[in-house]
């Protein structure tokens, strides 16, 4: 619990020293630029720098606060599951694939530990940020504040389709890993059989039948991966570009100072990585979805045998063996 607070302590402060730095900048350009003070510059500038180690510092704790907490809540659901299938009868490990058993204790895992240490405090981090900068952004010049927070309607549908499609995919790919992987365990187990009758061949083409599907299946994946990330890149930079050319005849009217318009584009900056790594932090989301849902599967079986109420553990003996004489 420790952990969380300062997680969540070091994710919001290292942003809102990140978003110090543009305003900054603003008063830099309208003061001691503007009124050619090289104190006050030098003022300023020291205090962009105290902010710049400053997020750098929480940025280190809260990574390693990710790292610790995440590996910890990875361990004690491994651990559960492996007690769980330890309980559960023999009918189940018949009926079920191990690869597929093998691949929810693993791979599932390591997905839904990849979501809590950076793809669940991202989206946390990203969406106040943005948050945050727009109501900053809309505070500095509402209209172009306003355009600003009109481009998340884009982003929400395209986002939404994303999500649709990618988890179908994800689930399939999860399965189909699954499967190659019980494919090369029973070939290790049983290579002394496949080799007496000589299957080699026949194993090798059904091996690399499944790889081929697991390989166009992961192709298709990254694709719908790569096409939402573009889209998402498209739309902030569009948004920058009309920003530009309106802030800067807004400027020479004189209804903005050149500062405004410094820390209008350094904070709309700002956002381009949060909106760029959506389709990565959507992705990774669906992924952990799917993986929970498998090791759900698992854990929702109840074992068929169990304790009676009442029952007493039973303490185990150990015994000696005496010498005949």
């Amino acid at each position: 619990m420790a952990l969380m607070i300062w997680l969540v302590f070091a994710a919001f402060a290292a942003t809102g020293a990140s978003i110090a730095v543009p305003l900054v900048v603003q008063r830099v350009v309208d003061g001691p630029i503007a009124n050619d003070d090289p104190t006050g510059l030098w003022w300023l500038g020291g205090l962009a720098a105290a902010f710049g180690l400053i997020e750098a510092g929480l940025i280190f704790i809260r990574r390693w606060t990710q790292a610790a907490s995440a590996l910890g809540m990875e361990t004690t659901i491994r651990n559960d599951v492996y007690a769980h299938l330890q309980r559960l009868q023999i009918g189940f490990h018949d009926q079920w694939q191990s690869g597929q058993l093998l691949s929810r204790v693993t791979a599932d895992l390591s997905v839904i530990r990849r979501f809590l240490s950076f793809g669940l405090v991202f989206l946390i981090v990203n969406t106040a940020t943005y948050i945050t900068v727009v109501a900053l952004l809309i505070h500095l010049r509402w209209p172009l504040g306003l355009l600003v927070a009109a481009s998340a309607v884009p982003l929400f549908i395209m986002s939404r389709r994303f999500s649709r499609a990618y988890i179908a995919a994800s689930r399939r790919m999860q399965d189909e890993l699954g499967d190659v992987a019980t494919l090369v365990e029973e070939s290790a187990q049983g290579l002394r059989t496949i080799k007496a009758f000589g299957r080699r061949p026949f194993m090798a083409k059904r091996f690399g039948q499944e790889a081929r599907q697991l390989h166009d299946t992961a192709i298709g994946k990254g694709r719908l991966l790569a096409l939402s990330s573009a889209r998402f890149d498209l739309v902030p930079n569009l948004t920058l570009a009309v920003v530009l050319v309106a802030g800067a005849a807004t400027v020479a009217a004189g209804d903005m100072t050149l500062g405004q318009l410094v820390a209008f584009v350094s904070l709309q900056l700002m956002l381009i990585w949060p909106i760029e790594s959506l389709g990565w932090i959507i992705a990774n989301a669906q992924e952990a979805m799917t993986a929970a849902d498998r090791i759900h599967e698992v854990l929702d079986t109840p074992p068929s045998i169990v304790d009676s109420d009442g029952a007493v553990a039973v303490t185990e003996s150990r015994g000696t063996c005496g010498s005949r004489g």
